[in-house]
């Protein structure tokens, strides 16, 4: 009777001893018939020794009988039905040859639960092991997949012994079962074989993969490009950061247009009328100094549609306006997401521009724009802030505190004795104290009358 184990290193073919150990061989089959070991990681492996698997949770501590998980599954079972069973432990099966399997036996615990085997099992990887014998059972031998255990024994592991990359057992064929099936396992069998380890949440252990190739390498071309995706990335994120960008990852918008090397008295007019014939232009503005408002010979051309937007880059490449050589590009600008394009003087600073952004974020429907100020205007003046507040995450006074602040600093400065003795000191002061002084003295008379 035999079973096929499919591991992520190779196959292993398993000839059970059923005459011999008859309770032990029905349990083992009727795990694997639930698809009980699909998964599971070799969590023991030591060198020359032996590989220890049959523990969902790959701790060591895990893992119980066909009858315990069946007793446990059952609805309709009320008795308790010990986790182990008792080893089938014979003197005439030992652990001489390498490839031998046995089940591992539990000793009693401390508190006074009996040991005894579950669903825990490993394979020698060595010969003239026989120091096990009489501690764990013999119940069956490797015919086939020698080579499977000879990469099993040169894995790389841990202090735990637990390898560094999982090998696992993919997958469980019963070529022959001669055991009827006990009460209650059919309606327990699965119909698909699961697609998760089934210790994928523990936190025991952090290692690679057993489908993950660490030593893989991609080709040079695409290693470079990994490379500056990334750099682009960390790049595009400190922009965000000092603000220049938005939001990390904006697009340049497609259909507007970059043109430089214009004439300096070349209009807005002018680049619209020529540029119109290719489509309908939304906006179209040449980008003057911010003091002198001198024209800095370049532009932003903004189309309706983009295809527009691609005729008019082919056609207008390289032509000739106002007696210069115009180049055109695609613009690379995300100044339009934020709304506001260039320092034009002729619309005043921070005016919005009529960009037909629509709603959404730097028009695009599926975004929406983070504040990260108080205020996202640019001018405190146009949204009913006083001259110098700064809209910032921080508390800045506003005008008003800080006039009151200011009259209240005078008040204390003006009753500060130095200061009264410098202003009695004074004949101007005299003068003014002998006059407010009569006037006073006329007034109380005056009351009298």
């Amino acid at each position: 009777m035999s079973v096929l184990l499919e591991t992520s290193l190779g196959d292993l073919v398993i000839d059970l001893e059923v005459d011999l150990c008859p309770k032990t061989c029905e349990n083992f089959l009727k795990l694997c018939k639930l698809y009980y070991y699909n998964l599971n990681a070799f969590f023991n492996v030591q060198k020359d020794f032996l590989a220890q698997t049959g523990d969902p949770t790959a701790t060591g501590t895990g893992g119980e009988s066909i009858w315990s998980y069946i007793n446990n599954n059952s609805q309709s079972s009320t008795r308790t039905v010990p986790r182990f069973f008792t080893p089938e432990i014979l003197p005439k099966l030992k652990h001489q040859t390498k490839g031998t399997v046995s089940m591992a036996v539990a000793p009693p615990s401390e508190s006074g639960a009996l040991g005894g085997c579950a669903s825990q099992f490993f394979v020698t990887l060595a010969d003239s092991t026989e120091y096990l014998d009489g501690v764990h059972a013999v119940f069956g031998h490797v015919v086939e997949g020698l080579d499977t255990l000879d990469k099993l024994n040169e894995v790389f592991v841990g202090k735990d012994f637990r390898p560094m990359k999982d090998v696992r057992i993919r997958h469980v064929v019963i070529l022959d079962d001669p055991f009827p099936d006990p009460p209650g396992l059919e309606p327990l069998i699965p119909s698909n074989p699961p697609t998760k380890p089934p210790d994928a949440g523990s936190n025991s252990f952090f290692g690679i993969g057993e489908d993950e190739d660490p030593l893989a390498t991609l080709p040079e071309e695409e290693e470079e490009k990994k490379r500056r995706e990334a750099a682009a990335k960390s790049s595009a994120l400190t922009l965000e950061m000092v603000g220049d960008l938005p939001f990390a990852n904006v697009r340049p918008p497609e259909n507007v247009l970059f043109v430089c090397k214009l004439n300096p008295v070349t209009r807005d007019e002018d680049l619209e009328l020529i540029f119109s014939r290719f489509g309908v232009i939304m906006s179209c503005q040449v980008i003057r100094d911010k003091k002198t408002g001198d024209s800095l010979q370049y532009a932003f051309i903004e189309f309706d549609k983009r295809e527009d937007a691609e005729q008019a880059y082919f056609k207008m490449q390289n032509v000739l306006v106002d007696d210069r050589r115009i180049w055109v590009d695609f613009s690379q600008s995300v100044a339009k997401a934020n709304d506001y394009w260039s320092n034009d003087i002729t619309r005043g600073p921070g005016k919005k521009r009529g960009l037909g952004l629509g709603s959404g974020f730097g028009g695009r429907e599926d975004l929406v724009q983070t504040r990260r100020y108080r205020d996202d205007g640019h001018d405190k003046r146009e949204r009913g802030g006083g001259r110098g507040e700064y809209g910032m995450v921080f508390d800045v006074p506003s005008s008003d505190s800080r006039r009151k602040d200011r009259d209240r600093d005078s008040r204390k400065r003006s009753r500060s004795p130095e200061r009264e003795r410098r202003r009695s000191a004074s004949p101007r002061w005299n003068d003014r104290r002998d006059r407010d002084r009569d006037r006073d003295y006329e007034r109380r008379r005056d009351r009298k009358r």
